[in-house]
């Protein structure tokens, strides 16, 4: 998990009871990686739920059955085996009730978006009924999760792990005089809301695009006034809050989200136009694109490095290639970025560690050591430096780009500024107003 992501933050894990039987329930936006996630974040061992289509693939079978996910049969998978259900529910039981620790997923299926699905009640019911078996005497707590990743399908991005406060399962147990399927609406309804709070709900694709472009216009301008990176946690509290500002406008001030929309747009078309990044207009508008010393360094460096970004790529391309034949090959088509994390790391440890194998036995072969071990040293070394600098190398058009642009069309950059500038003292206005209100 540390390989394939560049950090992996844990928020508030000391909430989670040391002891005692947990019913962990995430939101899931990354497929089998979430589960991986929480169960590696945690000192105690967790056991998952799984869709039995998972097992399917025997290599991944048998690791999913090493690392305790429990399959289920859902109704999609095999009508006539939903007895399967029940069995599923029993094992669930029989490890809460020695003390243990499940993980599960309300929502059922990973997508490509961050959108939260509706949730499926079958957690709360579970706890509920585990719960009252034991006449409210067990000590179940739930524990809601929330994943964010930064770019999930993405080699090397970030993921925040958020848990939220136990929840006692007894102080939720219905009374007798109220009717048992209300009671597991309302402990659902409960879960729900206490997920959706450790992440960045929106309930619709066109208010996400909103919230998106205002989180990346007004906080690349936060950022650059804190003299630190930011931490994950922060980044979604911030994110929090924007959607909330954007939700309350939508419902008290239609009419001042349609203008600002149409001018977010208009500031975009410009964007596309002319094949720049928001980032890059920023520092446009802000000094200019000019080749100063930091760039002339950067690039000189950018010179140097390239003999060895192309030693590890060499190196790197049989088992990159392999990897992306496993991504298209074992992924579906509507779940694909959610399915490349786990897919890419399994893969990756069969590629990689039989292309590096096959490397250093022949180096052992025709050189003998110590070359050899010189020799597997250098291939992890140069292979993340190799990926490090392809990312960096493929911003370098844009900001050529931006350099000619400062150049020959100065003009345009004034006009990028201005509608930037505009759009950010918008959002700042109505985020005083909304305060004033409150």
């Amino acid at each position: 998990m540390g390989i394939y992501f560049r950090r992996i933050e844990r928020f508030q894990v000391e909430r989670v009871p040391a002891t005692g039987p947990v019913l962990f329930a995430s939101n899931h936006p990354g497929s089998i990686t979430d589960a991986f996630l929480i169960g590696t974040a945690l000192r105690r061992r967790v056991s998952f739920v799984g869709t039995v289509q998972l097992f399917r693939w025997r290599p991944l079978g048998w690791l999913l059955r090493v690392c305790g996910i429990i399959p289920v049969n859902r109704l999609k998978d095999d009508p006539r085996a939903m007895r399967t259900v029940l069995e599923t529910f029993e094992a669930c039981y029989r490890e809460l009730e020695r003390g243990g620790a499940v993980g599960i997923f309300p929502e059922g299926m990973t997508y490509n978006d961050d959108l939260m699905r509706p949730m499926k009640s079958g957690t709360a019911r579970m706890a509920l009924e585990l719960e009252q078996r034991h006449g409210g005497q067990l000590g179940l707590c739930v524990v809601p999760v929330g994943i964010s990743y930064s770019g999930k399908q993405r080699y090397r991005s970030e993921v925040l792990l958020q848990f939220g406060e136990p929840i006692r399962v007894s102080e939720w147990l219905s009374d007798g005089a109220e009717n048992r399927k209300v009671a597991i609406q309302r402990f659902s309804k409960i879960i729900e809301e206490r997920i959706q709070a450790l992440n960045l709900h929106l309930p619709g694709l066109a208010e996400a695009r909103l919230v998106k472009a205002v989180a990346a216009l007004y906080l690349d301008r936060v950022r650059s006034e804190v003299p630190r990176s930011w931490t994950q946690s922060e980044e979604l509290l911030m994110n929090q809050r924007i959607a909330a500002l954007v939700k309350h406008y939508q419902q008290a001030q239609p009419e001042r989200v349609l203008v600002f929309a149409a001018r977010l747009d208009r500031y975009q078309r410009h964007l596309k136009q002319l094949r720049l990044p928001d980032p890059v207009a920023r520092k446009l508008g802000e000094a200019g694109y000019r080749l100063g010393l930091g760039r002339f360094l950067r690039l000189t460096l950018a010179v140097l490095g390239f003999p060895l970004a192309l030693y590890g790529w060499i190196h790197r391309l049989p088992p990159a290639l392999f990897v992306d034949w496993a991504v298209r090959r074992f992924t579906i088509k509507g779940a694909r970025k959610a399915q490349t994390p786990h897919v890419t790391l399994l893969a990756g440890v069969v590629g990689f560690g039989a292309a590096y194998g096959i490397y250093v036995g022949l180096a052992q072969w025709i050189w003998g050591w110590p070359v050899s071990g010189i020799y597997a040293l250098s291939l992890p070394v140069a292979g993340l430096f190799a990926h490090g600098y392809t990312r960096q190398a493929a911003h370098y058009p844009e900001r050529i780009r931006a350099l000619i642009l400062s150049v020959r069309a100065p003009w345009k950059v004034r006009r990028l500024w201005r509608e930037r500038e505009l759009l950010i003292a918008e959002v700042e206005r109505a985020r005083t107003d909304s305060m004033a209100v409150q």
